[in-house]
């Protein structure tokens, strides 16, 4: 018969071996790392995200059951040393699993999981080997997933980075401040009179007015999301996904963005002094070599996990300093901030079309004085200043959820409020050159901007189709398809690579 003080299975397992910690340690993370890793390898394919994952997820989980080992030879435990085990197996993987799934922290689910966690290691105190054996097995079953979705990272070409003129060593007669204000799906003035919108944003129309910004109806952006818009905007150039399967493909987006684009050499060549101002960390996941001169966000504050919207700043704040900073450089800033932004991402999300435009109004109301109270005081330190309000798509108001888009679509209103982006421009010396009419699309925003501080329009000659694209790979063979032709025409036309269009 067993004595009352005699070691239990488990702790006889850990007690005996020096080498069970980090076994257990290792099978509590080494799942949840390669899930991570194959589900969001765009966002972590960094030496830094590599290193924070072997420590967080392996070598803490080790050091933590190589202390209780030690702690429970010295009986500080008692007979609760018998469950410490399992415990702490479970919990860690399953903690780590909430990590990945939430994106970070979840305080609902890692309560549940907690207790969940005490309730199974009562009944399976006995059992440990196998609970190791079973996260062993799901990290064996997760590596070829893992290689899989590592060796298979497409090699995309950046050919359709190549200009079709000699913009990029544009010289600049003038040389304002240039402020690009981007607040995150604020859909166009025209486009909030009607369609699912219908509403009076009147108050704020006025405002811009009365500082003689110059509103551009109609306009609309080339692609639907933020990170496809801006990659193409910052570039002057069209990349129609560049064959990718999947947005998060093939542009590497995140470093065009932030690191380098044509956009970026041209205010550098001209000797501006450039500016990242970000409401949230969002553009940064992935840690992307900075190539703006500045920005509000250092690499230290942005999360290795998660999906960018928190650790929010002022860019209000941030901005004012710079604007006072080194007052004999010109400079560009890039400003973006997430209100309004769009409906609920998944059908899990969403409460509705309806109840999703009343929350995006609130978010518009939110946005209108985040912008009031910025233009202000860029007038006040800036009035010689240039600036563009330009969002990167529109609210996606009148779906039900935002993936919506990546199926075919043929409803004039609905692909308008993905599309529909807002465009207004305070000209310096409030005069706008004769040659804005074109501005039509994100795509040419700056190509025209260029030809208008350089005073040469022969940059105009290659400005970019107008036309409007999206991913689909719902319900339809996948692939880039025209949604909004030039003339901003509706349809629905497979995009062909070998520049030919196909029904």
């Amino acid at each position: 018969m067993k004595k009352k003080d005699e070691p239990s299975a488990v702790r006889k397992f850990f007690l005996t071996k020096s080498e069970h910690p980090v076994i257990a340690g290792m099978s509590a993370g080494l799942y949840p790392i390669l899930f991570y890793f194959t589900t969001n390898f765009t966002l972590v394919n960094s030496w830094e995200h590599l290193g924070y994952f072997v420590l967080v997820f392996l070598l803490t989980p080790i050091i933590l059951f190589k202390l209780c080992q030690l702690l429970t030879r010295k009986n500080i435990f008692g007979a609760l040393g018998n469950y410490l085990f399992p415990f702490l197996s479970i919990f860690i993987f399953l903690f780590f699993i909430g990590i990945c799934h939430y994106g970070g922290i979840h305080k609902k689910a890692s309560l549940f999981i907690f207790f969940g966690s005490l309730v199974l290691a009562y009944f399976l105190v006995k059992h440990l080997d196998k609970i190791i054996m079973i996260q062993l097995l799901l990290a064996l079953i997760g590596v070829p997933s893992f290689i899989y979705a590592v060796a298979n990272q497409p090699s995309y070409s950046k050919d359709w980075h190549l200009q079709p003129d000699d913009i990029e060593k544009v010289v600049f007669k003038t040389k304002p401040n240039v402020y690009l204000i981007q607040p995150d799906g604020y859909v166009n003035f025209s486009e909030l009179k009607k369609g699912y919108y219908n509403i009076d944003n009147s108050i704020f129309e006025k405002f811009i007015d009365n500082l003689n910004f110059k509103n551009y109806p109609d306009f609309r952006s080339n692609y639907p999301s933020t990170l496809a818009t801006n990659t193409s905007m910052l570039m002057m150039k069209h990349h129609y996904y560049n064959k990718a399967m999947h947005p998060s493909d093939g542009l590497h987006s995140r470093e065009v963005i932030v690191s380098k684009n044509a956009v970026l050499d041209v205010f550098k060549n001209n000797g501006y002094k450039t500016h990242l101002v970000i409401e949230a960390p969002y553009l940064l996941l992935n840690r992307p070599k900075m190539g703006f001169d500045r920005s509000n966000f250092k690499s230290i504050e942005v999360p290795f996990i998660g999906k960018g919207f928190k650790n929010k700043k002022n860019v209000i704040t941030s901005l004012k300093e710079y604007i006072e900073e080194d007052k004999e450089i010109s400079k560009f800033f890039f400003v973006e901030f997430f209100n309004p932004g769009h409906i609920a991402n998944s059908r899990s999300e969403t409460s509705g079309a309806e109840d999703e435009k009343v929350k995006w109004l609130k978010r518009l109301d939110a946005a209108n004085k985040t912008l009031t109270e910025m233009i202000t005081m860029i007038n006040e330190l800036d009035p010689e200043g240039l600036i563009i309000i330009l969002s990167d798509h529109g609210g996606y108001v009148g779906l039900d959820y935002a993936m919506e888009m990546y199926s075919p679509m043929h409803e004039r209103d609905k692909i308008y409020s993905i599309y529909g982006s807002n465009l207004s421009i305070k000209w310096p010396n409030n005069k706008a050159p004769d040659f804005d009419k074109q501005l039509k699309t994100t795509v040419n925003v700056f190509r025209i901007l260029f030809s208008y501080l350089s005073e040469e329009k022969k940059y105009l000659d290659n400005l970019q189709s107008d036309s409007s694209y999206s991913l689909i790979f719902y319900d339809a063979p996948t692939g880039p398809y025209e949604c909004i032709n030039e003339a901003g025409d509706v349809r629905f036309v497979k995009y062909d690579y070998g520049d030919n269009e196909s029904e």
